[in-house]
């Protein structure tokens, strides 16, 4: 199941950024309701001010006029004035509007005739009481122009921490990414370990945080590169030591069998001979196993591929002359230049011409494609199913369904040796052009640095 990972510094970013918006949403929400209620007191101010100003006028107005049988209105001052959210009312003990001002119909408010505030009907009405309670003046304002007002002040606020948010998170980005950056160096250096550099981590400056870190991996790095070195010398040493008793026993045993005449004991010979047999090849891969995780592949000396695996073919061919090996360099290639150890390739070529000439169909040829972009592909053709998986062939002593002898090491081995190369073995089966299943091996060798 493959787990999804995510940058610590995105998380640290996303979640700060999202608090930032969140918390400048609530104070700007928090300031426009203190502003609202500020203003309504603002406008209630202005509002009763104006109407306990404007009360003696209208009422010294009234009685100067002729009483008529409608409303009076009183004529406006400024005709093109659009601006004018104040209105007022002269209104007797029944209710009825005895003088009103020039932008209000003779519709009476419904506010009540009580002295003080009321709000409804979209206006906010202050009532005085003159003339011993006989007559009342209303003025009323706008509630629409209260909201207005409220919002345009809101906008106000808003936009310009709508511009300043974008540069309120890319400041958050910065700290963020200059504070985990010690954090990317350790992962880094901590990446860059494997089985073939297990060198101590060297970083400095690192906050208290993670500073012991670097230290407990060091310990650990060391643990692991004794534990991998005594791996492999205790490997290479058996092997190493092991060579020569067992090439002695092995000809012993030969002698022996020739000068046996019974056939069951001459039986028994051959099998003990094929034991010592498989013995010696498992010898000799372990110790190639040795020697491609000593490092063996780095080189920095140019070195002409193509004639070295028409060298290593001919070889192949003297040592297994029933081998049908067919090779088919791109036209036109004169050579292929790499920088690669010439013992190190040897070794994987010649495991991969082994697998090819011991797996494969003997009533088929063996075939290397070699390419001017440096992919070497040995294809053979197969008589027994392939795992549907062909990865698993990489991992170390699996075999395939063959009784054939063999240790389970040859792709293994190639493929460590390649990757010290600085290049990449990938396996697929192919159908060949006479219909038989192929298992096709390819190595992609990148070219020299300049």
């Amino acid at each position: 199941m493959r787990v999804e990972t995510r940058s610590l510094s995105g998380r640290l970013v996303l979640s700060l950024s999202v608090l930032l918006v969140l918390f400048w949403t609530i104070a700007v929400g928090l300031s426009i309701h203190v502003m609202r209620a500020e203003f309504d007191e603002v406008f209630d101010s202005a509002l009763q001010e104006t109407t306990e100003r404007l009360a003696p006028l209208v009422i010294d107005d009234f009685f100067r006029r002729d009483i008529g049988k409608g409303p009076d209105q009183v004529a406006a001052l400024n005709p093109g004035a659009t601006d004018e959210y104040l209105t007022y009312q002269v209104r007797d003990a029944s209710g009825r509007v005895l003088l009103h001002s020039h932008n209000v119909g003779a519709e009476p408010y419904a506010a009540p005739l009580l002295p003080g505030f009321w709000s409804g009907d979209d206006r906010r009405i202050f009532t005085i009481a003159a003339v011993s309670d006989t007559l009342f003046v209303q003025a009323a304002d706008s509630l629409a122009h209260r909201r207005e007002a409220t919002l345009e002040s809101a906008l106000t606020l808003l936009l310009p921490i709508l511009l300043l948010l974008p540069l309120g998170m890319f400041a958050i980005r910065w700290v963020v990414v200059r504070a985990t950056r010690p954090v990317n160096e350790l992962r880094d250096a901590i990446s860059r370990r494997d089985g073939n550099n297990l060198e101590p981590i060297a970083l400095f400056g690192l906050p208290t945080e993670i500073a012991t870190i670097p230290g407990s991996v060091n310990t650990l790095l060391g643990r692991l590169k004794l534990a991998l070195q005594a791996e492999r010398d205790l490997a290479a040493n058996s092997a190493h030591e092991l060579r020569t008793p067992l090439a002695g026993a092995l000809a012993q045993m030969e002698l022996l069998a020739d000068q046996l005449t019974e056939p069951d004991d001459r039986s028994r010979s051959h099998r003990v001979l094929e034991a010592l047999r498989r013995l010696s090849l498992m010898l000799e891969k372990l110790l190639q196993l040795s020697r491609a995780e000593a490092g063996v592949g780095l080189s920095s000396t140019p070195v002409d591929l193509l004639a070295l695996v028409k060298l290593l073919v001919e070889t192949f061919q003297r040592s297994h002359p029933t081998a049908m090996i067919e090779l088919r360099p791109e036209p036109g290639l004169l050579g292929l230049v790499r920088a690669i150890d010439p013992d190190a390739f040897a070794i994987a070529f010649n495991n991969l011409l082994e697998n090819a000439a011991r797996y494969g169909d003997a009533e088929q040829p063996v075939t290397i494609a070699i390419s001017a972009d440096g992919r070497i592909t040995v294809t053979n053709a197969v008589s027994v199913p392939l795992d549907p998986d062909l990865n698993v062939y990489r991992a170390r002593f699996r075999r395939g369904h063959t009784s054939k002898p063999g240790a389970g090491l040859g792709l293994a081995i190639v493929e460590k040796l390649v990757a010290q190369m600085s290049g990449a073995m990938s396996l697929r089966t192919v159908v060949l052009p006479e219909g038989v299943t192929g298992f096709e091996c390819e190595l992609s060798l990148p070219p020299p640095e300049q």
